[in-house]
């Protein structure tokens, strides 16, 4: 392929991602390793690598417009992170020693499951009427404060999506979305900003780690990383435009989307 279409190609897509990654809090590794994988030909440990290093900007770029939006609890976040970054650098390891269908097949599962668990809270969830039309003040909660067995918590829900993120090459927003909205009964428009602060912190130790051992294909990772910093900004000003159940239909697709796409290219479908 031409270099200057792959370069627009990425830059394209890495806006794409952006803005589903400070819509949804996600760092948008669920997009990136299929991409990779599929779009860019390069093999599972470094599709990966390449994701995780993406991650961080486009995270760190959605944190910082939710901050100044008030669209997140970023106590929560920064416990979430701060477990995640202590046991990112396992699942980097895992998958160092995994042959490549393992993590592939384990990357499908964790967001089949994830996709599955959003998509029946959505079902279950209010629809929201006229006053969730009313105006972006009426669609944004308030910041709820937090407890320190909440932040404890926190810290246990980072270390789980530390482990997936670092052994599948995603952000950890797959995992750690569904459980803020469940353990927390935190509002999506809130999780969202939270998860990205907590995956800008896990993925630095696990991009490292993955840069250490070589698998990281940069030029790749940089093209897609310009196109998406600017795209999470513009997906951190979209949540209280989008209501709540809608946000959660959103991203159960969007996880069920990447994981189908996993498991046809393992079967050689794709």
């Amino acid at each position: 392929m031409d270099p200057l279409i792959t370069l627009l190609a990425s830059l394209a897509v890495g806006l794409a991602v952006g803005v589903l990654s400070g819509l949804l809090g996600i760092g948008g590794g669920t997009i990136l390793v299929p991409l990779f994988k599929l779009g860019y030909a390069l093999e599972p440990i470094v599709s990966t690598a390449t994701s995780l290093v993406t991650i961080i900007p486009t995270s760190i770029s959605g944190a910082i417009g939710h901050i100044r939006r008030k669209t997140c609890v970023p106590a929560l976040g920064v416990a979430a992170g701060l477990g995640g970054a202590l046991t990112s650098p396992v699942g980097v390891w895992l998958a160092t020693v995994s042959p490549d269908w393992a993590i592939m097949v384990a990357a499908a599962t964790v967001i089949a499951y994830s996709a599955i668990t959003m998509f029946k809270k959505a079902i279950k969830a209010p629809k929201e009427g006229k006053a969730a039309a009313a105006g972006a003040s009426a669609a944004v909660p308030s910041v709820p404060r937090m407890t320190r067995r909440q932040l404890a918590l926190g810290v246990g829900v980072g270390a789980i999506a530390g482990v997936a993120s670092g052994y599948v090459g995603l952000g950890g927003g797959f995992v750690m979305v569904p459980l803020m909205v469940s353990l927390f009964r935190i509002p999506m428009k809130l999780t969202s900003g939270t998860s990205l602060i907590a995956v800008a912190l896990l993925a630095a130790p696990a991009a490292v780690t993955q840069a250490l051992y070589g698998n990281v294909e940069w030029m790749v990772a940089a093209a897609v990383a310009v196109g998406s910093v600017p795209g999470a900004l513009w997906g951190a000003r979209l949540i209280p435009h989008v209501p709540e159940r809608a946000l959660r239909f959103i991203f159960s697709g969007f996880l069920l989307v990447g994981a189908v796409m996993l498991v046809l290219n393992q079967a050689g479908a794709l």
